[in-house]
């Protein structure tokens, strides 16, 4: 537990260095260049919070500078992707870095070039060779997301390592509806004792192809165009995204046939700024012959130790704070979670705690788990729920969490219940 807290401080120490950029909410442009230069200023901050570091043909990716896993763990190294500068109709992207425990580097080499500016469609090209959470999804259209600490990847312990070769055509179909197609080609092999069975044949490394189709619609945001760029200018809610994935077996030796449908909506209902209510829903279902690396989590956020004290680690976003890693696995699954932010306490000009109030609930199910061998975990074919609170922003960007698990997957012991942990919370 030293080592984790050693590396938490070291992590937001050196994040922090890029956090000291201020947004000038008060700013009451009154003529069109003013209105311009704001929106540039702020797609210069938003490159930032983005987790990029523009400069004039290079922007560097900050995601790669430094992190912290189990399996790797001090993991470094240096990306980023040409700009404008560089030019308006290619650009060149890529990463290398190192893990210090595995002794082994990553790295990714792509490219795109655009075919049409008006709706903002590039065809981009990768080869990547890199791990990946096992049971973790993500949707190909999300907008970026950075964070100068991401407190899920401390505990993270379960990886596979995978080899990717991709072609993706990215388009606007219009301002509010975003789309993402990609072919993929992947060697995968578990980096832990992994066998899944299908049909008496045992797989312990696997060749998969995929095709993926993604939608992001935002139909209550607004925007504006800047240098020749949509950007959003006003975040609205709610939001939807859907995906479809298919692989399908002997095409470029992939071994597995199987179809995952992925759809997440966010809603916020505004009372008064910084007072609000956040409801996410996600849900997802995989059919067919699907191995675990490629199966759901429910974003678990619980390390497997006896005290509490020994498990105070840091709370993440939308995790399930009181579900221990690799406790759960699901081939459908459907997630509800509702955080409600408080007014901040006005104590003092500058020092305002905020206390949110949270409840997550998951359901879910596997229809063939005697398939997936060399790893033990259970299923959520009953209600999970959790419910607790945060108070952020007590001592700068940190606060503290509380949560305790309850229904039916309440355990026997009730410190075993409980997780206490800290926060860090910082926005641009």
């Amino acid at each position: 537990m030293l080592k984790h807290s050693i590396a938490v401080f070291f992590i937001c120490i050196s994040l922090c260095a890029f956090s000291q950029i201020e947004i000038d909410s008060t700013s009451k442009a009154t003529t069109k260049t003013q209105v311009k230069d704001s929106l540039r200023k702020k797609v210069f901050l938003e490159n930032i919070g983005l987790g990029y570091f523009p400069t004039k043909y290079f922007n560097f990716d900050l995601r790669y500078l430094i992190k912290f896993n189990q399996f790797e763990g001090l993991r470094t190294g240096l990306g980023g992707i040409t700009n404008d500068g560089f030019s308006e109709k290619y650009r060149v992207d890529g990463y290398l870095v190192y893990g210090f425990k595995d002794k082994t580097s990553k790295y990714s080499i792509g490219g795109g070039f655009r075919i049409d500016e008006k709706s903002d469609t590039w065809v981009n090209l990768s080869y990547t060779d890199d791990l990946q959470e096992t049971g973790s999804s993500k949707f190909l259209t999300d907008k970026r997301f950075f964070s100068f600490f991401e407190p899920r990847l401390l505990n993270i312990d379960l990886f596979h390592r995978h080899i990717t070769k991709s072609v993706s055509l990215q388009h606007r179909i219009s301002n509010h509806l975003l789309s993402e197609t990609e072919f993929s080609v992947s060697r995968i092999n578990p980096t832990y004792t992994y066998n899944y069975i299908v049909n008496d044949e045992v797989f312990n490394t696997f060749n998969l192809s995929t095709s993926q189709l993604s939608l992001q619609w935002s139909p209550f945001s607004k925007f504006e165009v800047v240098d020749r760029l949509v950007v959003e200018t006003k975040s609205g809610f709610p939001k939807f995204t859907a995906q479809v994935t298919k692989s399908v077996s002997d095409v470029f030796n992939s071994d597995f046939n199987f179809t995952k449908i992925d759809f997440r909506t966010i809603h916020e209902i505004q009372y008064a700024k910084d007072n609000f209510t956040r409801l996410s829903l996600l849900a997802g279902m995989a059919e067919g012959e699907i191995p675990l690396t490629h199966l759901y989590h429910a974003s678990p956020n619980n390390i497997r130790k006896t005290k509490i004290l020994q498990r105070f680690s840091v709370a993440g976003l939308n995790s399930f704070e009181t579900m221990f890693f690799n406790e759960f696995f699901s081939d459908r699954f459907v997630t509800f979670q509702v955080k409600h932010y408080l007014k901040p306490f006005k104590i003092t000009q500058r020092y305002q705690p905020q206390m949110v109030l949270i409840t997550r609930h998951a359901i879910g199910n596997m229809r063939s788990i005697d398939q997936h061998q060399g790893i033990d975990f259970g299923t959520l074919d009953q209600l999970y729920s959790e419910s607790g609170f945060e108070i952020n922003k007590l001592i700068w960007a940190f606060g503290l969490s509380f949560a305790y698990r309850y229904g039916s997957y309440h355990l026997p012991t009730f410190e075993d219940n409980i997780a206490f942990k800290f926060t860090f919370n910082i926005s641009l």
